[in-house]
C-alpha cells in the first residue's frame, strides 16, 4: 500500500470518527449537515415501494382501468401523493394527499412499519384537513439530550416547559388548560418541571401563590417572587379561604361591569376577567400545590373538620377559578379516591395531566386512565434513569411523550430574584406574603 493510500485511509477513518462523534455529541448539527439529506434521498427512492409494502395503496380508479384496457397495460395501484417535504431540526415533515378510500387511521397503524422501512427513530401522523395528512419522520432521539428551540419564547400565561418526542415544544398554556395535575415518584423530575414553570412565569405580570406542606422546602426558595406561601396544612386552610374571598370579589367586579348602560355594544359584555378593561383587570393568579396528598391526611377529629373545609374550598377554586383568573398546578406522588372525600371531584377539574415515572400502574391510571390506556402503558415504561421524562395528556384523549430540560434550583431562584420587583401585592393575601430571607440555622461544624 502506497503512502498516498495510507493517508487517504487515515483521512477516511478520521472523517468517519468525526461524524460519529458529531452524531453523538451534537445530533442537531449532524442531522442538519448530513442526516437530513441522506434520509430525504432514502424516502424519495423508496417511497412507492414502502407505501405498497405497508398496505397504503388503493386499487386503480375506473378511468385508469379503462385507459389501461385500451392500451393493453396493467394499471398500477394508486399511491398517496407526496406533495411537500420540509426539513426541521429534528426530522422531516411530509405533506401527503391521501387517495380516495383512505383515512388517517390507516397511516397511524402503519407508523412502526414506516419507521423501520425508512430507518427513522420515530414516525408521527396527524390529520391536516380532509384528504390531507402530515407525517413527521424523526431522525434521532430528541429526548436523549433536550435542547429547547430558541423560538420557544414565553408569552402571558404560556410557558414552554418540555420537548415532545416528535421534536415539537410542549407549552403549558394556562389560558387554554386552566388546571393541571402533575404526578411523579421521588427523583422522577417533578420538581424540575415545577422549577421550569416558576422560572417561566417569574418575568410575567402574574401573581404566584404556593402551598407546600413539606414546610416550604420546595417553594420557599422562590419566596422573592411569591405573593403568598403556606407551609403547613393549617396555613393552607387559611390561604384557601382567602383565595375564595379573592375569587368572590373578582366575580363581583365582573358582575358590576356587566351592568351596562342601554345601547352598549355586545362586544363589551364579558364573563371573565379577560374581557375587562385593562385598567380594571385584576392580575392573574397561579396557585402551585406541592404534595397535594398532605392536604387530605388527618390524624384527629379536628383535622378532619379542617380537611373537609380546605378540600371544599380547593374544589371551589378549581371549579370557578378560571373565569376569575385563578389557575391551579397540583403536584403529588400519588393522588386518587383513597385520599378521601373531595379527591375525585378535584381530579375531575384538572384537565391537564403530566405523569412522570411512577411506582405502580395504579398511580399512572389515576392520572391517565381516563385519557388513554396506551398513555398509561407509556408512563409505566419510564425508567429510573430517565429523569424528566413524562407523559403529557389532557381530557380530550390526546397525549405525547415529553421531557423537561434540566434547570437547577440556583438558576430558578436567580430568575425569581431578578424579577422580584414584579411581585404583585394582593391585599387579601398580604398576611401570607413570605419573607425572602430565611432565618439563620445552627450548622454542623466541619470536621478536621
Amino acid at each position: 500500500m502506497t503512502t498516498e493510500q495510507v493517508l487517504a485511509l487515515i483521512s477516511l477513518v478520521l472523517i468517519v470518527a468525526g461524524l460519529l462523534a458529531l452524531r453523538h455529541q451534537r445530533p442537531v448539527w449532524y442531522w442538519v449537515a448530513f442526516g437530513a439529506l441522506a434520509k430525504l434521498a432514502r424516502i424519495s427512492i423508496t417511497y412507492r415501494s414502502v407505501m405498497e409494502a405497508c398496505g397504503l395503496t388503493e386499487p386503480p380508479s375506473r378511468f385508469r382501468l379503462t385507459v389501461a384496457a385500451a392500451t393493453r397495460r396493467t394499471p398500477s395501484r394508486m399511491v398517496p401523493r407526496l406533495t411537500r417535504v420540509r426539513i426541521t431540526a429534528s426530522g422531516l415533515v411530509l405533506r401527503i394527499k391521501m387517495q380516495p378510500g383512505q383515512e388517517v387511521h390507516d397511516f397511524e397503524t402503519a407508523t412502526e412499519r414506516l419507521r423501520h422501512s425508512w430507518h427513522a427513530y420515530a414516525v408521527h401522523v396527524s390529520a391536516l384537513s380532509p384528504g390531507w395528512l402530515q407525517v413527521k419522520v424523526v431522525g434521532y432521539d430528541v429526548l436523549r439530550k433536550v435542547v429547547m428551540p430558541r423560538a420557544a419564547e414565553p408569552k402571558l400565561l404560556r410557558v414552554p416547559v418540555a420537548l415532545r418526542s416528535d421534536g415539537a415544544v410542549h407549552t403549558r398554556d394556562f389560558r387554554t388548560v386552566a388546571h393541571e395535575l402533575v404526578m411523579g415518584a421521588t427523583e422522577s423530575g417533578k420538581s424540575v418541571y415545577l422549577r421550569g414553570l416558576v422560572a417561566g412565569l417569574a418575568p410575567q405580570p402574574v401573581a404566584l401563590v404556593g402551598i407546600d406542606c413539606k414546610w416550604g422546602v420546595e417553594l420557599a426558595p422562590f419566596a422573592s417572587r411569591l405573593s403568598a406561601l403556606a407551609c403547613t396544612p393549617e396555613e393552607a386552610a387559611d390561604l384557601l379561604d382567602a383565595l375564595v374571598v379573592e375569587m368572590t370579589e373578582r366575580y363581583e367586579l365582573i358582575r358590576t361591569v356587566q351592568r351596562l348602560a342601554p345601547g352598549s355594544s355586545p362586544e363589551s359584555i364579558t364573563s371573565d376577567i379577560w374581557g375587562l378593561p385593562d385598567d380594571m383587570r385584576p392580575v392573574p393568579v397561579v396557585l402551585f400545590i406541592d404534595e397535594v396528598a398532605e392536604l387530605f391526611l388527618t390524624a384527629s377529629a379536628a383535622d378532619e373538620k379542617r380537611r373537609d373545609q380546605m378540600v371544599t374550598q380547593l374544589v371551589r377554586v378549581a371549579q370557578l377559578g378560571r373565569a376569575a383568573g385563578i389557575y391551579l398546578e397540583v403536584c403529588g406522588q400519588r393522588f386518587g379516591a383513597e385520599l378521601g372525600k373531595g379527591a375525585t371531584a378535584l381530579r375531575a377539574q384538572l384537565t391537564g395531566r403530566i405523569s412522570h415515572r411512577v411506582n405502580d400502574e395504579t398511580t399512572a391510571k389515576m392520572a391517565l386512565g381516563d385519557i388513554s390506556p396506551v398513555a398509561v402503558l407509556a408512563a409505566t415504561n419510564i425508567g429510573p434513569e430517565q429523569r424528566g421524562m413524562a407523559v403529557a395528556g389532557d381530557s380530550s384523549g390526546g397525549w405525547s411523550l415529553v421531557r423537561t430540560p434540566f434547570i437547577g434550583l440556583a438558576e430558578a431562584v436567580a430568575v425569581c430574584d431578578e424579577h422580584a420587583h414584579l411581585t404583585p401585592g394582593l391585599p387579601g393575601l398580604e398576611a401570607f406574603r413570605p419573607i425572602a430571607a430565611p432565618d439563620a440555622f445552627a450548622l454542623v461544624p466541619d470536621k478536621d
